[in-house]
């Protein structure tokens, strides 16, 4: 079984930074996929960046276009955490934000939520004009 937690959370201006973090428990976490995800108010959750495992210590990272050149995806295998550094917030930034994890993500998957095993409970982030 595999916990995720999330962490970092909160209200922050237009323009402003967060790090959301994800604590991961109970498995190999090194080659798990991890991906983070987001639902705004009447949304649907949508994809916005996913870690991909190679080999040995080799990841792809990739990420939706409205967050890419703001957002930055890393991890760190020592602390099993995944961290999602979020520069020049915008209001529409605004929503709660999960980490998601599995063992067998793929080019074609990492987009898709229903490819993930395993979520966190989400973390609220409001970005105010």
């Amino acid at each position: 079984q595999v916990q995720l937690v999330e962490s970092g959370g909160g209200l922050v201006q237009a323009g402003g930074s967060l790090r959301l973090s994800c604590a991961a428990s109970g498995h190999t976490f090194s080659s798990y996929g991890m991906g983070w995800f987001r639902q705004a108010p009447g949304k649907e959750r949508e994809f916005v960046a996913a870690m991909r495992w190679s080999t040995g210590t080799t990841y792809y990272t990739y990420y939706a276009d409205s967050v890419k050149g703001r957002f930055t995806m890393s991890r760190d295998n020592a602390k099993k955490m995944v961290y999602l550094q979020m520069n020049s917030l915008r209001p529409e930034d605004t929503a709660v934000y999960y980490c998601a994890a599995d063992a067998a993500l793929t080019p074609a998957t990492m987009r898709r939520e229903d490819k993930y095993d395993y979520w966190g409970q989400g973390t609220q982030v409001t970005v105010s004009s």
